[in-house]
């Protein structure tokens, strides 16, 4: 990896992308970073009314990671969401309206023709922007209601708050333009990479909760922090073994004579990824499974109400929450395959080209085929992305039924959070890889 990095440092185009990708970041780090207007911290009387910094993201990040049901959504904003800082609502907005257009995409037939075209692509991009949007004012709307809760809000009246909201709105607009700037002039899928870098920016915070955890609790908090560290590694060693690991089905040309030359012949294979829908799963699973959380945010339900109920259903720490959480990774697992991966066009290319599978018939029965061996392949992947996104949370829920006193919240998302760092990883290595053979740079080739 790092050979490839320091060889398409050489390319002057690469180069170019690489530093615009790291200035791009830097730029949703510094806004992550920005506190909005009106936003300050009262203490418990409500006697004394402060803005200053330290006092915010102390109350602020105390108060609202303290919540469990909302522990996800500060953990993927890099703890912008904890901070109410300006890119606090992050991508959620841009993958939610993501989700949806590629669901409408798939019940409406109209979007569907649009799809495959790169007009109708373009189309379907605007209008994702302009949902974008309307699912970010809406959230805004929550997320304030939610600040003025919890009297992080100093400044009372209409004006205030529709200053406030439209600060969240146009973070999150912004975020959602630094992402597809991303992608068309740097490295790399745009969303992946913000969440990586959110992820990556808590790293010292999870540092600093495991030394406090070691010192209140010496032997059991080592002993916790070790099984901890032991069981990452375990997984960061699945979680390449899985995204490395393929099928190959294996594929004959036939022979051709034009002219006076002889084409084909040759034995190859086709390619089939056990993870071939990458990190998508879990990330659409993650904002699925926000949505109480931010429903509840407007109404603000109270502690006997069915509705609160259902929302401590849906927290990190509950079984539902596990079981459900790994239902629809495993859906969107088979989704995200469906609307990427087209068996019958890659059987009509292989019958083109004059390829077929030794033992099945061209056409219909190859097209099968493919997709049978799709079907397995894609369980079998997102099987394993479940476990992977499961099992830490699981663990912590486990130990919560005997002591409340080992608990750090970025180990009951370890599983998703180290599949996105390493998937993203993966997958911008191999992009850069890909540049590099297309511009046939001898030193990569050799």
């Amino acid at each position: 990896m790092f050979k490839t990095l320091a060889n398409a440092w050489k390319i002057a185009d690469l180069k170019k992308k690489i530093i615009f990708t790291l200035l791009i970041l830097l730029v949703y780090r510094v806004g992550a970073c920005i506190t909005v207007p009106f936003i300050g911290f009262a203490n418990l009387e409500g006697a004394v009314v402060s803005s200053d910094m330290s006092l915010l993201l102390q109350y602020l990040t105390g108060q609202l990671t303290s919540a469990k049901d909302i522990g996800i959504l500060s953990i993927m904003s890099g703890n912008a969401f904890a901070q109410a800082t300006l890119f606090a609502l992050g991508v959620s907005p841009y993958i939610t309206s993501s989700i949806v257009m590629q669901l409408l995409a798939v019940a409406i037939p109209a979007l569907e023709r649009m799809s495959r075209t790169e007009d109708g692509k373009k189309k379907i991009n605007s209008i994702t922007r302009y949902v974008t949007i309307g699912i970010a004012l809406i959230t805004s709307i929550g997320y304030y209601v939610y600040l003025n809760s919890m009297g992080a809000v100093i400044e009372k009246g209409f004006f205030y708050a529709v200053v406030i909201i439209a600060c969240y709105c146009a973070g999150s607009s912004l975020v959602m333009w630094l992402a597809e700037k991303i992608n068309e002039y740097g490295i790399g899928n745009g969303i992946s990479l913000i969440l990586f870098a959110n992820i990556v920016s808590r790293f010292p915070t999870v540092v600093i909760e495991i030394v406090n955890m070691i010192k209140s609790k010496p032997i059991g908090g080592t002993i916790y922090t070790v099984c901890a560290c032991l069981f990452m590694l375990f997984l960061l060693w699945f979680i390449i073994f899985i995204t490395d690991s393929e099928r190959r089905i294996p594929v004959q040309y036939a022979k051709k004579v034009v002219g006076r030359k002889m084409y084909g012949g040759q034995n190859t294979n086709l390619p089939i990824k056990l993870n071939m829908t990458g990190v998508m799963p879990i990330i659409f699973a993650s904002s699925i499974m926000n949505i109480p959380q931010i429903v509840n945010m407007f109404v603000q339900a109270k502690s006997e109400s069915w509705f609160a109920k259902f929302v401590q259903y849906c927290s990190s720490i509950t079984v539902p929450y596990i079981i459900v959480n790994f239902v629809l990774i495993v859906a969107f697992a088979y989704f995200y395959v469906a609307i990427s991966f087209n068996p019958v066009e890659v059987s009509n290319n292989l019958q083109k080209n004059g390829g077929s599978i030794p033992g099945i018939r061209p056409g219909k029965p190859t097209s099968d085929f493919i997709k049978n061996v799709l079907s397995r392949i894609t369980l079998i992947g997102a099987l394993a992305l479940s476990v992977v996104a499961v099992v830490p949370t699981l663990i912590q829920y486990i130990v919560n039924l005997f002591t409340t006193s080992f608990m750090i919240q970025d180990f009951v998302f370890a599983g998703s959070s180290v599949i996105i760092v390493v998937g993203v990883i993966l997958e911008t290595v191999k992009e850069i890889e890909t540049q590099m053979s297309m511009r046939h740079y001898k030193g990569f080739l050799e």
